[in-house]
């Protein structure tokens, strides 16, 4: 039973990476790429670009290792069907969900802008999960697809960490899930939104989960893939 030692925030963890799943949460084109909808909006991409390469590291070491990945896009139907009504109409409206935006329309599965960055991009075999709301679980099946798989604990990555990435880890944990958020994997355009979105997760003896850097992790990875302990894909 291939296992690592996590050092995290509030306390060490032994996690068996059978049991494990890679979760890479909306590191869409029109978040992080100059000329999208984020600076669009006036934010700094570079912020969010910083958890790429931590993302990437993350990313081999997860596939070289046999584990699962799984990538999660935020956006609707082109007919907005499924966009709430109070989330359509937020701001302004020249920035709004569906409007004209510099990579196609604005959060619409299928534009160029919705789509995952090239540093990042899903293999044939990797799920991505098309999310119409801020958490992974709600009105998609990543629940029965980790139940399936006998996953019960997530890697988490991605952007932003206040919002997409701290929703999910609570949907997570409701559905008893063990998160261990990757803290240089995951970004904010607001530096003490992303601080204060960690510490958020990690405290009162980890309420929500666990955080800890990337790198050690994957180095104790990377060994056990050089061991040839790999899980056989499902």
């Amino acid at each position: 039973m291939p296992r690592v030692k996590i050092e995290a925030e509030p306390a060490s963890l032994i996690v068996d990476t059978d049991n494990a799943a890679l979760l890479i949460i909306d590191m869409q084109r029109d978040f992080l790429e100059a000329g999208g909808f984020g600076e669009a909006l006036g934010n700094d991409v570079t912020r969010l670009r910083g958890a790429v390469a931590p993302c990437q590291a993350m990313l081999g070491t997860a596939r070289e290792l046999g584990m699962l990945v799984i990538h999660t896009r935020e956006g609707h139907r082109p007919d907005l069907s499924d966009a709430p009504p109070l989330k359509l109409h937020r701001g302004d409206p020249r920035n709004r969900i569906g409007a004209p935006g510099p990579m196609g329309r604005i959060l619409i599965r299928g534009e160029p802008g919705h789509d995952i960055v090239p540093e990042l991009y899903p293999l044939r075999d990797e799920p991505v999960i098309d999310k119409p709301g801020k958490g992974a679980f709600y009105q998609t099946d990543l629940e029965l697809m980790l139940r399936n798989r006998g996953i019960d604990t997530l890697f988490v990555c991605g952007v932003t960490t206040e919002v997409c990435v701290n929703t999910t880890v609570r949907e997570a944990n409701d559905r008893g899930f063990r998160c261990i958020v990757l803290a240089d994997c995951c970004a904010s355009y607001f530096p003490k939104f992303h601080e204060a979105g960690l510490a958020m997760i990690k405290a009162q003896g980890g309420i929500f989960g666990s955080v800890a850097p990337s790198p050690p992790l994957v180095d104790a990875l990377a060994v056990l893939s050089r061991r040839g302990t790999k899980r056989v894909a499902i």
